[in-house]
């Protein structure tokens, strides 16, 4: 399928910069659609080859093509810029997690079965979310760290973890 082209302002929401698609742009992207959109992104002609992001639902029928770090800086944009927006379905999408769960993360789950029990009734975005998350870890300090706050979330502990409050494992 062809790219849709378009100019747009890149806004701020919340601290999230993105650009509107208009319903009726989101109607040609993918037909019917009120879930997120899966998308091969552009800015300006960057990169090379496409970004791999979601178009987000704003609930009016428009949609929230939020622009992350890397994508404003490979084409050197910022909020206020006026940019040339391509985008098409991406039609090779897979849903479910995209990074496999870290060893040492397994092992603590193991070792910990009503959090296992609360990582298994997760929806699938969530730990796809997770282990995106745990997947930039590098340091054992760090990984140490925030297995520490995982285990005592799924576990059922009230507490915040990943910049949203937990109860009950979830």
């Amino acid at each position: 399928m062809a790219p849709t082209r378009f100019r747009a302002v890149i806004r701020i929401r919340g601290v999230n910069p993105y650009v509107l698609v208009s319903a009726a742009r989101a109607r040609a992207i993918k037909p019917g659609r009120r879930q997120p959109i899966p998308v091969l992104l552009r800015v300006d002609g960057q990169p090379t080859t496409p970004w791999r992001t979601n178009m987000m639902p704003a609930g009016d029928g428009t949609f929230f093509l939020y622009l992350h770090g890397p994508a404003r800086k490979t084409s050197r944009t910022k909020v206020g810029d006026r940019v040339q927006i391509e985008v098409a379905f991406d039609a090779r999408y897979r849903n479910g997690p995209q990074h496999p769960m870290p060893a040492w993360f397994a092992a603590a789950l193991r070792q910990a079965p009503v959090a296992r029990k609360n990582w298994d009734a997760l929806i699938p975005s969530r730990k796809k979310e997770i282990l995106r998350y745990l997947s930039w870890l590098k340091s054992p300090e760090a990984r140490a760290r925030n297995v520490e706050r995982a285990l005592a979330v799924l576990s059922g502990r009230k507490a915040r973890f990943m910049a949203r409050a937990w109860e009950k494992g979830r």
